[in-house]
């Protein structure tokens, strides 16, 4: 059986993740409304990833002899006065989730729970790719700044992503 506080981090964590998805969701929406059809796509792409994390836990907590339970899904911010904030709120809401992902991590020490560390790890490898993309991604936004052409010419390269599947 799984522990149980294990089981209630786990299933707030499958709610956070569902919501990054809401959220990556709506910041594709703000690019759409740009007609930056390659950011938008590009976090659609994201919003998938992030579904396939939840799923990644809820599977594992069913594996574990757990119970899901299914939490209420806030509404994520959709409104952005440039393409960089946006991306920024993503940068800040992958900070967010890497603090979860450590809570979560100490929980399973302090329990003992030796079955979920190597899950738990994983998350924490896909936390360090998360922050560093999104963050390079950022950075070069504010160096294109203004430069319209530049822009146009990232757009295009970030619709080129397709979402990995997740390693087991």
């Amino acid at each position: 059986m799984m522990n149980k506080r294990v089981m209630s981090a786990m299933n707030t964590q499958i709610n956070r993740e569902f919501y990054a998805a809401y959220l990556y969701l709506a910041i594709s929406a703000y690019y759409e409304t740009l007609s930056l059809k390659g950011f938008a796509s590009w976090m659609r792409e994201q919003a998938k990833e992030e579904q396939t994390h939840a799923m990644k836990l809820y599977d594992f907590v069913f594996s574990r002899g757990g119970t899901v339970t299914l939490l209420p899904i806030e509404q994520p911010e959709a409104n952005f006065n440039s393409v960089l904030e946006a991306f920024e709120a993503a940068l800040d809401h992958e900070k967010k989730v890497t603090a979860w992902i450590h809570e979560i991590a100490t929980i399973i020490e302090e329990e003992k729970d030796y079955a979920s560390r190597t899950l738990i790890q994983w998350f924490v490898d896909e936390q360090i790719e998360e922050e560093e993309t999104v963050s390079d991604i950022c950075e070069r936004l504010k160096m294109i700044g203004e430069h319209k052409p530049a822009l146009f010419m990232f757009d295009k390269e970030l619709a080129t992503r397709q979402t990995e599947p997740v390693q087991e």
